[in-house]
């Protein structure tokens, strides 16, 4: 009995000391730069090489404190040391060299971009970081089927397949998003370009009809992703950069992580003189982004933007300036010292809640408001915008037929208040150096714009190889216009309301890997976009009724694969979009426009893009990349008034887009890139009886990274833009009209050669 005890207590002794040996003693989270988390992600133990992995929730468990390695296909290296009996949450940030392999969250269900069935394309750190930070042009037209038209810092008008290109004066038919914010107002016009680009971590662009998942969006989507701090990190960097045309810049970053909470603050001051006349620019920003692990359920984030800025408008030149003197401004902005003072807040915040392992929920509020004073050279305007929103989501999984099927449901309400009072402007009565000068009261608008979407996707998986999408969206919009102006014969009341009929938007599309490294998607996509209310009020004062919103539908076909050991990853799409209803501003002053539906377009392109890894190994880096737009957009049915313009090319869009690039890193701190673009010409008039000038811009870029001393990392650059100081149009203003016999002004010049300079430090505390 007592050799029995014996063995029993030795075995139970026994025991316990191994118990207490493999107790787990490090506990945490992977997650990506969107907080979703990575399962498969592998751990090394970088000591005894012992691998752990993240479970399908991304959580892991380790024995022993040490340093680590975490390693996920698509994303970069990242090690950390571990402490005993502490909670981790580890933040991998994306590979663009490896991007089919990356999650993509800008269709709502979570899933690797080589699964995809919509044409995604993602704009990596490294794409920001190839040029300036300063200008959002070159990056973004670096991106295959998008195309920016840049007149100034804050003059820009964005297109995606020909979408927006007949817009005026910025970019509409677009929507995009900070994160889970809106920056789309009410009448479906998008400002991104005041933002800091240093506060932004990569774009998600979704080409062509998106409605089914974000209501009005007939050219697609831009979701910009604010910088995460990096947990378990305090940091702070700093950067000062000058450049041509008085160009300064100074930013501070600050990030503050700990193992479940992470704070990045970003301030910028950017001021340029400008190239051209009366051409300044000075903003300031102010970005805050923090993201809270509440356990493993509840996840919070915050984010905030405030942008100050005052930038002078030179406007558009005619032709005879543009050749002549590109750096003048037009001569009625130039006397009126026509500027914008604009200040805009954003505000998020988004819970996210996991119910049990398939259902979820993320549910969004948003608010922002923008205040500007616009003295322009035929009125002085002077409006303040104000919205509110919410948005809210669950999505889940379950098996059907014993296939997997993933599905999100959910709604958004959003409501803007628009107030706009324009003055008489009395420059001319004054010394030309006073600039504008404000006299009576011309109007006094107030607009109530509001929108819901309810939407649903789902994706259905036959295999692990085949995805079929199923998606819808409903969409109710409608205005109230207040006018509160001083009724007269020659100011009839403008007041009233407009309602657009509910839109349904469909989606399915389809997606199959014919093997690990190649897929192919096929998927047929309906959209829309709204009208302003503007475009709806008649000369007499009243709302028509009888427009129509644009309305078209995508098919699209494309493939996307990497081969070679993961060397040269590659994206192709061919592409159709046909528009109804299309929607044309005729012009009737020199600020006074009415809208009409006059007939239908086709948009029919390729969008393709090539990465190749040169060389890859510890000394030497050396990447390539080519991206090729090619487009053939007509009106297939256009008739203005008298003017048949059936068959003729879409105004405002090239012909074709061409870009390549070399970058290269050495071990030793050295890098660099020099990129090359080609811009076909493009139709100024609906008549196509005049055309821009094709041409060729090749900016460079170069640094050196090094370390002063253990803590304070240094990164110095330069750069040249516009290297063969090219002369070309960097925007255009189609079909502009002539007044009291001067001649059209149709161009805005782009910037000759200029270069720019810069030291950035980075502190790791």
């Amino acid at each position: 009995m007592k050799s029995l005890f014996r063995n029993f207590f030795i075995i139970t002794f026994f025991i316990q000391v191994a118990t207490s040996f493999s107790q787990v003693l490090v506990k945490g989270k992977v997650v990506n730069e969107y907080g979703i988390a990575l399962n498969e992600t592998v751990i090394i133990n970088n000591k005894n090489k012992i691998i752990e992995t993240t479970d399908a929730k991304g959580f892991f468990e380790i024995e022993k404190e040490g340093l680590y390695t975490f390693q996920k296909k698509g994303y970069q290296l990242k090690s950390l040391y571990l402490k005993n009996k502490e909670f981790y949450t580890v933040q991998l940030t994306l590979n663009s060299l490896e991007l089919d392999e990356i999650i993509v969250t800008s269709n709502h269900i979570p899933q690797k971009l080589k699964k995809a069935t919509a044409s995604i394309a993602i704009v990596s750190q490294k794409d920001i970081q190839r040029s300036n930070n300063t200008d959002f042009a070159p990056i973004l037209n670096r991106t295959p089927g998008v195309f920016m038209q840049n007149g100034a810092l804050n003059t820009n008008r964005i297109t995606i397949r020909g979408i927006g290109a007949r817009n005026l004066f910025g970019t509409s038919k677009i929507r995009a998003y900070f994160k889970d914010i809106p920056l789309t107002n009410g009448s479906g016009e998008t400002t991104i370009e005041d933002f800091e680009l240093a506060s932004i971590a990569n774009f998600e662009i979704i080409k062509g009809a998106v409605s089914s998942i974000y209501g009005a969006g007939l050219g697609g989507v831009i979701h910009l992703n604010p910088k995460n701090a990096n947990f378990n990190e305090f940091s702070i960097q700093p950067e000062f950069s000058v450049g041509s045309f008085g160009l300064t810049k100074s930013m501070l970053t600050a990030n503050y992580g700990s193992k479940k909470h992470s704070f990045k603050a970003v301030f910028s001051d950017t001021y340029s003189d400008g190239f051209r006349e009366n051409n300044k620019y000075d903003r300031k920003t102010f970005t805050l982004n923090t993201n809270h692990f509440l356990g493993k359920n509840d996840e919070l984030t915050f984010l905030t933007s405030y942008i100050d800025l005052i930038a002078f408008i030179p406007s558009s030149i005619n032709a005879e300036a543009f050749r002549e003197r590109p750096e003048s401004a037009a001569f009625t902005w130039k006397n009126a010292q026509g500027f914008e003072d604009s200040k805009r807040v954003v505000f998020g915040l988004s819970w996210r809640h996991n119910f049990k392992d398939n259902l979820k929920q993320v549910t969004s509020i948003f608010t922002s408001f923008r205040n500007n004073y616009e003295p322009r050279p035929f009125n002085i305007l002077k409006e303040n915008t104000f919205a509110t929103g919410v948005r809210s989501r669950f999505l889940g999984d379950f098996k059907l037929f014993n296939k997997k099927l993933d599905w999100t449901f959910g709604a958004e309400f959003f409501n803007d208040v628009y107030n706009s009072i324009t003055f008489e402007n009395l420059y001319e009565n004054f010394p030309a150096d006073n600039g504008s000068v404000a006299g009576d009261n011309l109007s006094d608008f107030k607009e109530n714009r509001n929108y819901y979407n309810i939407f649903s996707e789902a994706n259905y998986h036959f295999s692990e190889k085949t995805t079929l999408t199923i998606g819808i969206n409903l969409n109710k919009t409608w205005y109230n216009l207040e006018d509160r102006f001083q009724v007269s014969e020659n100011n009839p009341d403008q007041s009233g309301a407009f309602s657009f009929k509910t839109i349904v938007s469909p989606k399915i599309g389809l997606s199959h890997l014919i093997s690990e490294n190649l897929s192919v998607f096929s998927s047929i996509s309906h959209g829309f976009s709204p009208l302003s209310l503007e475009e709806t009020l008649l000369p007499n004062g009243q709302i028509n009724t009888n427009l129509q919103p644009e309305t078209g539908w995508n098919f699209e076909i494309g493939t996307r694969g990497n081969f070679f050991n993961n060397r040269l990853f590659y994206n192709l799409s061919l592409y159709r979009l046909n528009i109804k209803n299309l929607l044309v501003s005729r012009r009737t002053a020199e600020d006074e426009f009415i809208g009409i539906n006059a007939g239908e377009t086709q948009h029919d392109g390729l969008e393709s893009q090539l990465i190749y890894k040169w060389i890859e190994n510890k000394k030497l880096s050396l990447n390539m990349f080519v991206n090729i737009t090619a487009n053939n957009f007509i009106f297939k049915e256009f008739i203005d008034d008298k003017n048949d313009f059936s068959g003729n090319d879409l105004t405002g869009v090239p012909s074709s887009i061409f870009n390549a690039g070399v970058d290269f890193n050495f071990q030793k701190g050295f890098y660099g890139n020099i990129n090359y673009q080609y811009v076909g010409s493009m139709p100024i008039t609906d008549a196509n009886n005049l055309y821009t000038d094709a041409y060729n811009l090749t900016n460079l870029k170069v640094g050196y990274v090094f370390s002063l001393l253990k803590e304070i990392k240094v990164n110095t650059f330069f750069g040249v833009n516009n290297l063969f100081n090219e002369a070309y149009a960097s925007q255009i203003l189609i079909n502009a009209s002539s007044f009291g016999g001067a001649a059209p002004r149709y161009f805005y010049p782009g910037n000759p050669i200029n270069y720019f300079t810069g030291i950035n430090f980075n502190y790791l505390f």
